[in-house]
Protein backbone atom coordinates (compact mmCIF):
# COMPACT_ATOMS: atom_id res chain seq x y z
CA UNK A 1 0.00 0.00 0.00
CA UNK A 2 1.71 3.40 -0.98
CA UNK A 3 0.33 6.39 1.53
CA UNK A 4 0.93 9.53 -0.05
CA UNK A 5 0.26 13.32 0.36
CA UNK A 6 -0.07 16.08 -2.09
CA UNK A 7 3.12 17.05 -2.74
CA UNK A 8 3.84 13.84 -4.10
CA UNK A 9 0.51 12.86 -5.78
CA UNK A 10 1.41 13.51 -9.18
CA UNK A 11 4.57 10.87 -9.25
CA UNK A 12 2.35 8.24 -7.40
CA UNK A 13 -0.49 8.46 -9.98
CA UNK A 14 2.08 7.51 -12.82
CA UNK A 15 4.72 5.01 -11.32
CA UNK A 16 2.27 1.81 -11.30
CA UNK A 17 1.41 2.76 -15.20
CA UNK A 18 2.89 -0.53 -16.87
CA UNK A 19 0.22 -1.04 -19.61
CA UNK A 20 0.18 1.21 -22.73
CA UNK A 21 -3.28 1.39 -24.74
CA UNK A 22 -2.83 2.04 -28.17
CA UNK A 23 -3.79 5.00 -29.74
CA UNK A 24 -5.42 2.91 -32.26
CA UNK A 25 -7.85 1.94 -29.33
CA UNK A 26 -8.18 5.27 -27.91
CA UNK A 27 -9.20 6.51 -31.11
CA UNK A 28 -12.19 4.36 -31.39
CA UNK A 29 -13.10 4.55 -28.18
CA UNK A 30 -13.81 8.16 -28.92
CA UNK A 31 -15.36 7.67 -32.01
CA UNK A 32 -17.90 5.25 -30.27
CA UNK A 33 -18.64 7.20 -27.30
CA UNK A 34 -19.19 10.49 -28.98
CA UNK A 35 -21.83 8.50 -31.19
CA UNK A 36 -23.10 6.79 -27.70
CA UNK A 37 -23.31 10.36 -26.30
CA UNK A 38 -25.62 11.55 -29.35
CA UNK A 39 -28.10 8.80 -29.11
CA UNK A 40 -28.67 9.26 -25.59
CA UNK A 41 -29.84 12.84 -26.86
CA UNK A 42 -26.88 15.45 -25.68
CA UNK A 43 -24.38 17.22 -27.73
CA UNK A 44 -20.91 17.83 -27.08
CA UNK A 45 -19.36 21.34 -27.78
CA UNK A 46 -17.20 21.65 -31.14
CA UNK A 47 -14.25 21.12 -29.68
CA UNK A 48 -14.81 17.31 -28.83
CA UNK A 49 -14.44 16.90 -32.56
CA UNK A 50 -11.13 18.66 -33.25
CA UNK A 51 -8.13 17.02 -34.82
CA UNK A 52 -4.49 17.95 -33.65
CA UNK A 53 -4.57 20.30 -36.30
CA UNK A 54 -7.62 21.71 -35.37
CA UNK A 55 -6.22 22.75 -31.92
CA UNK A 56 -3.17 24.00 -33.01
CA UNK A 57 -4.80 26.29 -35.74
CA UNK A 58 -6.69 27.72 -33.02
CA UNK A 59 -4.30 28.66 -30.30
CA UNK A 60 -3.66 30.60 -28.46
CA UNK A 61 -7.53 31.04 -27.76
CA UNK A 62 -7.60 27.59 -26.63
CA UNK A 63 -5.22 28.38 -23.40
CA UNK A 64 -8.24 28.08 -20.97
CA UNK A 65 -9.08 24.94 -22.33
CA UNK A 66 -5.85 22.98 -22.09
CA UNK A 67 -4.86 24.79 -18.36
CA UNK A 68 -7.93 23.37 -17.02
CA UNK A 69 -8.06 19.94 -18.53
CA UNK A 70 -10.96 19.99 -20.84
CA UNK A 71 -12.31 17.61 -23.48
CA UNK A 72 -11.39 14.02 -23.64
CA UNK A 73 -9.80 11.40 -21.06
CA UNK A 74 -9.70 7.77 -20.94
CA UNK A 75 -7.68 5.34 -18.69
CA UNK A 76 -7.68 1.95 -18.16
CA UNK A 77 -5.81 2.52 -14.82
CA UNK A 78 -3.18 0.67 -15.54
CA UNK A 79 -4.91 -2.99 -16.20
CA UNK A 80 -4.37 -3.28 -19.42
CA UNK A 81 -8.17 -4.05 -19.96
CA UNK A 82 -10.03 -1.29 -20.27
CA UNK A 83 -13.05 -3.17 -20.58
CA UNK A 84 -12.74 -4.65 -17.02
CA UNK A 85 -11.48 -1.50 -15.51
CA UNK A 86 -11.53 1.66 -17.10
CA UNK A 87 -13.12 4.90 -17.74
CA UNK A 88 -13.99 7.22 -20.47
CA UNK A 89 -14.38 11.07 -19.15
CA UNK A 90 -15.52 14.04 -21.02
CA UNK A 91 -14.58 16.86 -19.16
CA UNK A 92 -16.98 19.72 -20.43
CA UNK A 93 -16.52 23.22 -18.18
CA UNK A 94 -13.55 23.38 -15.19
CA UNK A 95 -12.20 26.33 -13.20
CA UNK A 96 -8.73 26.41 -12.54
CA UNK A 97 -7.50 25.78 -8.69
CA UNK A 98 -4.88 28.44 -9.19
CA UNK A 99 -8.07 30.65 -9.54
CA UNK A 100 -11.27 29.14 -7.95
CA UNK A 101 -12.72 32.49 -7.58
CA UNK A 102 -13.48 32.93 -11.56
CA UNK A 103 -14.87 29.36 -11.88
CA UNK A 104 -15.18 27.61 -8.89
CA UNK A 105 -17.43 24.37 -10.44
CA UNK A 106 -16.70 21.48 -13.21
CA UNK A 107 -19.20 19.23 -14.96
CA UNK A 108 -18.50 16.09 -16.85
CA UNK A 109 -19.68 12.64 -18.98
CA UNK A 110 -18.71 9.61 -18.25
CA UNK A 111 -19.32 6.43 -20.01
CA UNK A 112 -19.25 3.23 -17.78
CA UNK A 113 -19.40 -0.11 -19.26
CA UNK A 114 -21.67 -3.14 -18.21
CA UNK A 115 -19.27 -4.27 -15.69
CA UNK A 116 -16.49 -1.98 -16.27
CA UNK A 117 -15.19 -0.66 -12.61
CA UNK A 118 -13.63 2.60 -11.63
CA UNK A 119 -11.33 1.20 -8.74
CA UNK A 120 -11.59 2.69 -5.51
CA UNK A 121 -10.70 6.37 -4.62
CA UNK A 122 -11.44 9.22 -3.06
CA UNK A 123 -10.60 13.13 -3.36
CA UNK A 124 -9.12 15.73 -0.53
CA UNK A 125 -11.42 18.47 -2.20
CA UNK A 126 -13.59 17.82 -4.71
CA UNK A 127 -17.37 17.52 -3.53
CA UNK A 128 -19.15 15.99 -6.32
CA UNK A 129 -22.61 14.39 -7.62
CA UNK A 130 -22.43 11.21 -9.70
CA UNK A 131 -25.96 11.07 -12.21
CA UNK A 132 -27.21 8.31 -13.84
CA UNK A 133 -28.16 9.48 -17.03
CA UNK A 134 -29.55 6.22 -18.59
CA UNK A 135 -28.28 2.81 -20.18
CA UNK A 136 -28.39 0.81 -16.54
CA UNK A 137 -27.82 0.74 -13.10
CA UNK A 138 -24.73 2.64 -11.62
CA UNK A 139 -23.32 0.82 -8.81
CA UNK A 140 -21.31 2.84 -6.03
CA UNK A 141 -19.88 1.01 -3.00
CA UNK A 142 -18.71 3.53 -0.49
CA UNK A 143 -16.45 3.75 2.85
CA UNK A 144 -15.00 6.24 4.64
CA UNK A 145 -11.11 7.11 4.78
CA UNK A 146 -9.36 6.65 7.60
CA UNK A 147 -6.79 9.28 9.25
CA UNK A 148 -4.10 6.73 7.71
CA UNK A 149 -5.83 6.80 4.43
CA UNK A 150 -7.12 3.28 5.26
CA UNK A 151 -10.69 1.69 4.60
CA UNK A 152 -12.56 2.21 7.57
CA UNK A 153 -14.30 -1.21 7.66
CA UNK A 154 -16.78 -0.71 10.76
CA UNK A 155 -18.25 3.54 10.23
CA UNK A 156 -21.40 3.66 8.00
CA UNK A 157 -21.37 6.15 5.63
CA UNK A 158 -24.39 9.03 5.23
CA UNK A 159 -24.65 10.09 1.82
CA UNK A 160 -26.74 12.25 0.18
CA UNK A 161 -29.03 10.32 -2.83
CA UNK A 162 -31.04 12.89 -4.97
CA UNK A 163 -31.20 15.36 -1.36
CA UNK A 164 -32.23 12.85 0.66
CA UNK A 165 -29.47 11.06 3.31
CA UNK A 166 -29.33 7.48 3.59
CA UNK A 167 -26.89 5.36 5.72
CA UNK A 168 -25.26 2.92 4.03
CA UNK A 169 -22.80 0.22 5.34
CA UNK A 170 -19.49 0.53 5.79
CA UNK A 171 -18.41 -1.50 1.83
CA UNK A 172 -22.30 -0.90 1.23
CA UNK A 173 -23.53 -0.83 -2.48
CA UNK A 174 -25.83 2.60 -3.37
CA UNK A 175 -27.66 1.13 -6.84
CA UNK A 176 -28.38 4.45 -8.95
CA UNK A 177 -31.26 4.00 -11.50
CA UNK A 178 -31.72 6.72 -14.65
CA UNK A 179 -31.99 10.09 -13.38
CA UNK A 180 -30.81 9.22 -9.96
CA UNK A 181 -27.46 10.68 -8.30
CA UNK A 182 -25.33 10.43 -5.37
CA UNK A 183 -23.56 13.36 -3.67
CA UNK A 184 -19.34 12.22 -2.38
CA UNK A 185 -17.72 14.56 -0.14
CA UNK A 186 -13.93 14.61 0.28
CA UNK A 187 -12.54 11.91 2.27
CA UNK A 188 -14.94 8.98 1.25
CA UNK A 189 -13.79 5.89 -0.30
CA UNK A 190 -15.89 4.67 -3.72
CA UNK A 191 -15.67 2.93 -6.31
CA UNK A 192 -18.25 2.22 -8.83
CA UNK A 193 -19.51 0.29 -12.28
CA UNK A 194 -22.71 -0.30 -14.76
CA UNK A 195 -24.88 -3.24 -14.44
CA UNK A 196 -27.16 -4.24 -17.26
CA UNK A 197 -25.90 -2.07 -19.80
CA UNK A 198 -23.51 0.60 -20.86
CA UNK A 199 -24.46 3.47 -19.20
CA UNK A 200 -23.90 7.55 -19.38
CA UNK A 201 -22.73 9.27 -16.15
CA UNK A 202 -22.96 13.06 -15.31
CA UNK A 203 -20.41 14.69 -13.08
CA UNK A 204 -21.36 18.29 -11.31
CA UNK A 205 -18.52 19.45 -8.81
CA UNK A 206 -16.29 21.72 -7.40
CA UNK A 207 -13.21 21.91 -9.14
CA UNK A 208 -11.66 19.32 -10.86
CA UNK A 209 -7.70 18.42 -10.81
CA UNK A 210 -6.51 15.17 -11.34
CA UNK A 211 -2.76 15.65 -11.07
CA UNK A 212 -3.45 15.81 -7.51
CA UNK A 213 -6.67 14.90 -5.64
CA UNK A 214 -7.30 11.32 -6.80
CA UNK A 215 -6.14 9.14 -3.73
CA UNK A 216 -6.48 5.86 -5.14
CA UNK A 217 -6.48 2.86 -2.68
CA UNK A 218 -4.56 0.20 -4.55
CA UNK A 219 -0.82 1.92 -6.68
CA UNK A 220 -2.36 1.75 -9.90
CA UNK A 221 -2.10 4.69 -12.64
CA UNK A 222 -4.48 7.24 -13.36
CA UNK A 223 -3.11 8.20 -16.58
CA UNK A 224 -2.28 6.09 -19.21
CA UNK A 225 0.99 4.91 -20.85
CA UNK A 226 -0.07 5.30 -25.08
CA UNK A 227 1.63 2.94 -27.90
CA UNK A 228 1.44 5.51 -31.31
CA UNK A 229 0.38 2.90 -33.34
CA UNK A 230 -1.65 5.02 -35.26
CA UNK A 231 -2.02 8.87 -35.59
CA UNK A 232 -4.20 10.65 -32.75
CA UNK A 233 -7.86 11.82 -34.44
CA UNK A 234 -8.73 13.07 -31.22
CA UNK A 235 -6.15 14.63 -28.27
CA UNK A 236 -6.32 13.33 -25.23
CA UNK A 237 -6.28 15.97 -21.77
CA UNK A 238 -2.69 14.80 -21.56
CA UNK A 239 -1.83 15.09 -25.37
CA UNK A 240 -1.67 18.98 -24.96
CA UNK A 241 1.18 18.45 -22.38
Amino acid sequence: MVSCRLPCVAAYLNVYERTPMKRSELNQIIQSAMAFIHQRGLFLPPFAAWTPEDWHSRAPATAELIANGLGWDITDFGSGDFAKQGLLLFTVRNGHPAHPEAKPYAEKLMIVGDGQLTPLHYHWRKVEDIINRGGGMLMVRVYHSTADEQLDRNSAVDVSVDGIMRTIEAGGIVALAAGESITLVPGVYHEFWGEGGQLLIGEVSSINDDATDNRFFQPIGRFPTIEEDQPIRYPLVGDHR
